[in-house]
């Protein structure tokens, strides 16, 4: 009783219900291919293959076909090739990748029953994107004066006429201000409401400061330019328990903790079509924290005793994500105008910081494994996920457990966001191989290749009229619609006694189609369209990465 009594004062608490956008979601639910530089070399091919400490996220089952302890830890450097340092970002950045041990104990004559933990980073951030184009007829100001005058942000009165005319009865302007305030859950964002107040509504004073007449205008641009730096990291934390049975069956099941921590900075700047030309530069910087579990399970047979070729399973659940995303954002213009400006401190209806819960698709993978001798390994494997079943969740309660003694929060699906995000993405085919060869006993040669499919549709577009949580807290309107992505590996490793040496390359190269804000097209009045062309960008990164280990 008690604990329920609790619950019911947390909720009579005044909380914001919040969600994240699908375009935002998506970078934290991707992964790279990142381990130990013995798994990278072989394009993460080794699913089936195991006894490799970074199958623990991949096919847990991997780890049971440890014979002996082992603890490794991997380092290098990320490269983003065809860009220039902006927004505080490098091109070039070092990177701890992994460490990790697997503490392997026999329980009979070919039976041995593994534990391993291991810590690797699944996503690096670390990324530039510049694009620049011609505008025709548009810009981003347009794109907020479009909902207010079109009535996605402002409810019409009754008996209000929405146009201003002359005595001819000819339309001059509009007769009504979009109250952003007003409706903080109408679908407009904050950056439509910092326009709205500090750009869009044009007011006439008389001579004693008073208000007497007001407009609701935008101003076309002739181009834009955009630049943006990504940093940070999603760690991932991986505790394994596995083990074999006679050499034949391989069972593994790893707990995941995965660690957040995303930054970007980044300048929108349209290039005005006035009388007298000047820019108006919208600035913003967003940091999402927060921490997600997973389980993964796995096993590998060998379906012919007298072989070594072996077949691997693999499920994982959705990564259960619990996220505080925060931003500030400021609007100025080329003479040094600060013409709107939020902090992260504002309060503003909590609309700058807030918790949200997302739940990554299920994944589910197919391992294929074979020696010949003790010379070559061959591996190949598939994984799919369907990213268009992500769930967006606000946050509706939070209350104090006294069983637990920890806060709890309570959510619920944003439909709206959902319906969006199937709208969006789909599903995800990445396919890998690798190879593994020994001209001697101690030296390997290692090669790899990835395929990973498009996440994104080719019509999706950021949607900022959604009726969400997550249009109402956006302070930025591009996207990216990135295609396939293709990602050519190398490796060599070296042992001596129990150490070993590897060293693994990785150039991966992803082409996308950027777009700075959504197009409208206004059915009433065609001067009132706001069109916006895609412009086409890459991601090509290299990655160097060294990784040391010790077998006992």
């Amino acid at each position: 009783m008690k604990k329920i009594l609790v619950y019911a004062a947390m909720m009579a608490v005044s909380m914001p219900m919040s969600a994240q956008e699908t375009y935002e979601n998506a970078k934290i639910a991707q992964e790279d291919l990142n381990g130990t530089a013995r798994y990278v070399g072989m394009g993460g091919a080794m699913e089936a293959l195991g006894a490799d400490i970074s199958t623990i996220g991949t096919n847990p089952a991997g780890i049971g076909l440890f014979r002996r302890s082992n603890v490794s830890v991997s380092f290098g450097l990320v490269s983003q090739a065809g860009v220039n340092s902006v927004m505080g970002g490098n091109k070039t950045n070092a990177s701890f990748d992994q460490v990790g041990f697997v503490y392997s104990n026999r329980t009979a004559k070919s039976s041995f029953l593994n534990l391993a933990f291991n810590f690797h980073k699944s996503r690096n951030f670390d990324q530039i994107l510049s694009a620049a184009a011609s505008l025709q007829n548009a810009s981003l100001n347009k794109l907020t004066y479009n909902k207010g005058v079109n009535l996605l942000v402002f409810p019409q009165k009754a008996g209000v006429d929405l146009y201003r005319r002359d005595d001819a009865g000819k339309i001059i302007g509009y007769n009504h201000k979009p109250d952003f305030n007003k409706y903080p859950y109408s679908t407009c964002n904050q950056l439509d409401d910092m326009l709205a107040q500090g750009y869009n509504m044009l007011y006439a004073h008389d001579d004693e400061g008073k208000v007497i007449d007001e407009e609701w205008c935008y101003d076309n641009a002739s181009r834009y330019q955009f630049d943006r730096s990504h940093t940070g990291y999603i760690g991932e934390y991986d505790f394994n328990i596995s083990g074999n049975i006679n050499n034949r069956v391989y069972l593994g099941l790893t707990v995941g903790i995965h660690d957040v921590h995303y930054k970007h900075n980044s300048e929108y700047t349209d290039f005005m079509v006035t009388e007298r030309p000047y820019t108006l530069t919208v600035a913003d910087s967003r940091e999402i924290t927060g921490t997600g579990f997973d389980v993964k399970a796995g096993i590998i047979f060998r379906p012919v005793e007298t072989s070594p070729f072996r077949i691997g399973l693999s499920v994982a659940t959705p990564t259960f994500y619990e996220l505080r995303s925060k931003n500030s954002t400021t609007i100025f213009d080329s003479d040094g105008n600060v013409m709107n400006s939020r902090g992260i401190n504002d309060a503003n209806n909590g609309r700058t910081s807030y918790k949200f819960k997302m739940y990554t698709p299920w994944k589910f993978g197919l391992s294929l494994g074979h020696t010949l001798g003790t010379q070559v390994a061959l591996g190949a494997s598939y994984e799919y996920a369907d990213y268009g079943s992500m769930d967006t969740r606000t946050i509706t309660g939070e209350y104090y457990d006294t069983w637990s003694g920890r806060y709890s929060t309570e959510s619920r699906s944003d439909t709206e966001m959902n319906n969006h995000t199937q709208r969006t993405l789909k599903g995800v085919h990445t396919m890998k191989v690798g190879a593994e060869y020994k001209p001697v006993k101690d030296v390997a040669l290692r090669i790899g290749y990835n395929y990973v499919s498009p996440m994104f549709k080719k019509d999706a577009f950021k949607d900022g009229s959604l009726d969400s949580p997550g249009t109402y807290t956006a302070s930025a309107t591009d996207f990216t619609n990135w295609e396939d992505t293709h990602r050519f590996t190398l490796g060599a490793g070296y042992t001596y006694e129990g150490f070993n040496v590897s060293l693994a390359y990785q150039y991966s190269t992803t082409k996308g189609t950027f777009y700075p804000f959504m197009s409208y097209s206004d059915n009433n009045v065609a001067a009132d369209d706001n069109i916006v062309e895609g412009v086409k960008v890459d991601n090509n990164r290299h990655q160097l990465l060294l990784t040391l280990g010790y077998t006992f």
